[in-house]
């Protein structure tokens, strides 16, 4: 027997360890596939997870699946009777590791590994206007720009950008978690190109339109470029001088009736 025929044959016998990547998103379903075509029939299905090869679930002979409540897998997993591929349901981030897959047949062994990957579900971007830039009517020109951020919350291996249609404008890249994280943008105020935010990883993507009409709002004057707040204490403020004025007016005209009635008295008497 040659010696490449022999291998052959071992190949055949005991399977070729195999590792395949899965990267999905938190929440999400995913199916660790066993690639088996026909209906299993004598044979051992049998599934570990983690550092410690943790059995979590294992099918013999098409009888009813077992499976091993670990903590964190309670009622979310999920072996098909007739290919022995297991499906895992609302994934959550400490799912991520190594699933090893054991398959016992009369032909031989055929061992099979996965690692998976789960990513943080992404926020949807937010875009305020830089309220530091504003500025009121009769300051701006019909060239003058409207400063805007789009900031993203939590998260970690993402990209955030700026698209004007289809043209890349900016991005950041961040690896580690990050508390904020926020790209500017100027634009125009009689700007009507189409402007959006995207917020992507590997897997998936959120974005955000930005709505020049909506978010760089004309100033009228001061006060509203100031704030609602600022408005609001000026108001106040004016109005407590207004009593002020009245108070002093009121007592002034108090005293001048008092001394009118103390020099009209002695002449009474008389």
């Amino acid at each position: 027997m040659s010696r490449c025929r022999f291998i052959l044959i071992l190949i055949l016998m005991c399977g070729v360890d195999g590792d395949e990547v899965k990267s999905v998103t938190e929440g999400d379903s995913v199916t660790l596939s066993t690639d088996v075509t026909d209906t299993l029939t004598d044979d051992q299905i049998l599934w570990r997870f983690g550092p410690k090869n943790a059995r979590i679930a294992e099918i013999y002979q098409q009888n009813l699946p077992i499976y091993d409540h670990i903590e964190g897998f309670k009622d979310r997993l999920k072996l098909d009777g007739q290919t022995g591929s297991l499906t895992i349901t609302n994934i959550c981030i400490a799912d991520s590791g190594v699933y090893k897959l054991t398959i016992i047949r009369s032909s031989g062994t055929l061992y099979k590994t996965f690692t998976v990957s789960v990513n943080s579900r992404l926020p949807v971007p937010v875009i305020i206007k830089d309220s530091s830039q504003c500025s009121s009517t009769s300051e701006r020109s019909s060239a003058s720009k409207c400063v805007l951020l789009c900031s993203v919350m939590n998260v970690t291996r993402v990209s955030l950008s700026w698209y004007k249609g289809n043209s890349l404008l900016s991005s950041i890249i961040v690896s580690d978690l990050n508390i904020r994280l926020s790209l500017p943008l100027e634009v125009e105020y009689q700007d009507t190109n189409t402007y959006r935010c995207v917020v992507n990883n590997t897997i998936t993507n959120q974005t955000q339109h930005l709505d020049i009409n909506d978010v760089c709002q004309t100033c009228s004057g001061p006060i509203q470029c100031s704030g609602f707040t600022e408005a609001v204490i000026r108001l106040v403020v004016f109005a407590l001088m207004g009593v002020a004025t009245v108070a002093v007016l009121v007592d002034h005209l108090r005293y001048i009736r008092e001394l009118n009635r103390k020099e009209q008295t002695p002449s009474a008497q008389q």
